[in-house]
């Protein structure tokens, strides 16, 4: 494949597999000879082995993230973050997957990947984020349920107070309960009620007068 036909092929996309370059008899030993050679002089910008983007992309870090590894899922403080129910800055996109827990660093951020079982494995939402631009995210409950999932004693209620939860009038508390019971984990629904009694007091004391 010539560089203009590429050009014109992934023009509206902003991230590409090798696999568009299997046309006619090119086989895939030589689209990855190919694309090394436009990774070298900085025609493409390679994110991981076989995944791609062209110079000028700007691809948002949640579908990055979903391309990186199919069958993810953004959550934990980044998602939590993207709900504005933490303030502090979080710098790396962590996603969730039931395969292995891997990480990745490119030109568009820092990715970081969690194991977790098949039967915990919901909770998801596809969002449309920017412009035409979607991914799969955690709804609020289960980001919260994710992160004290995979963080020792993460139902005690100082870790969760520490976490400093702001505009929790947003959080489904039926639904953060239907997602605890689901899990059939004890830690979760501990977690829940924690949450619950915290939405409640800022509910009180933000209550207009």
């Amino acid at each position: 494949m010539r560089w203009k036909q590429l050009q014109h092929i992934v023009q509206d996309q902003p991230l590409f597999e090798t696999s568009l370059l299997l046309t006619g008899e090119v086989t895939p030993h030589q689209a990855q000879r190919q694309l090394s050679d436009w990774t070298r002089k900085e025609k493409v910008i390679q994110l991981r082995r076989g995944i791609y983007a062209l110079p000028g992309q700007n691809p948002h870090p949640f579908v990055v993230a979903n391309r990186l590894v199919p069958g993810s899922y953004v959550s934990l403080q980044m998602a939590l973050s993207y709900y504005h129910l933490i303030l502090e800055h979080v710098a790396v996109v962590t996603s969730v997957t039931t395969q292995r827990p891997v990480d990745y660093e490119n030109k568009f951020g820092r990715f970081s990947y969690r194991h977790i079982h098949p039967a915990l494995f919901y909770g998801i939402e596809y969002r449309l984020l920017v412009n035409d631009e979607y991914a799969y995210v955690a709804t609020p409950e289960k980001a919260l349920l994710d992160l004290v999932h995979f963080r020792p004693r993460g139902d005690s209620r100082e870790y969760i107070e520490s976490l400093r939860l702001q505009n929790l009038e947003i959080l489904d508390l039926e639904q953060l309960h239907r997602l605890a019971e689901r899990a059939g984990k004890p830690k979760l629904k501990r977690a829940a009620s924690i949450i619950e009694a915290i939405a409640h007091r800022e509910a009180e004391e933000y209550e207009p007068l």
